[in-house]
């Protein structure tokens, strides 16, 4: 369909004001519809929005995906509408773990999913080096906060990557180990996160 047959249907079926400029922006990357636009285009283009949006990212894309508003997602996870809303245009999640895990089965998201879209991978990251480095055991409930896991499984896997990164720094620092093998650890931590999902799929 050329961009004014979508204006147009939007406009037929819809009631959106659309012109053809802003069709070839948004098939362009230059600008993103919003969450009624998106549902309207599918409609228009006879598909899923999911299918519009390709692989979503944010916690938005996922919403919009499913076809869920606001409003219906913040009931989901028992939130204030308002509440969700401030978190979604932050992209920044800042729910309990209850309300991390509905979110999580709301928007049906990996845990590395869940990860991106919540806006918490560099989070993830400080706790992990911070649990590898120190004592891993005062680590396991703030990771459950960004990540809703069983806890055996998650102590399992912050005691593997704690004795990972140990074991690497007690071989720079045995007698005759060699100068440049200390950067072996700087080199674990620098990839705690994959060797995260390393250990624990998803």
């Amino acid at each position: 369909m050329a961009p004014g047959h979508v204006a147009y249907g939007l406009q037929a079926q819809y009631g959106l004001r659309t012109t053809p400029d802003v069709v070839v922006a948004w098939e362009r990357g230059q600008l993103a519809p919003d969450s009624q636009e998106l549902t309207a285009l599918a409609g228009v283009l006879w598909c899923s929005p999911a299918e519009l949006l390709g692989a979503p990212q944010s916690l938005r894309e996922h919403r919009m995906a499913r076809a869920l508003s606001p409003d219906d997602l913040a009931r989901r996870v028992g939130l204030d509408s308002a509440a969700y809303r401030r978190m979604e245009d932050a992209n920044h999640w800042r729910g309990n773990e209850r309300q991390t895990a509905a979110l999580a089965q709301a928007l049906a998201l990996s845990p590395r999913d869940l990860v991106t879209a919540t806006g918490r991978n560099e989070e993830l990251a400080d706790l992990l080096r911070s649990a590898a480095t120190t004592r891993w055991q005062a680590y396991v409930r703030p990771v459950a906060k960004i990540l809703p896991m069983p806890k055996r499984r998650l102590e399992g896997i912050l005691q593997q990557l704690h004795a990972g990164y140990h074991a690497r720094m007690a071989a720079t620092s045995s007698w005759g180990a060699s100068a440049s093998s200390g950067e072996s650890g700087k080199e674990f931590l620098d990839r705690i996160v994959h060797e995260f999902w390393i250990l624990a799929p998803g």
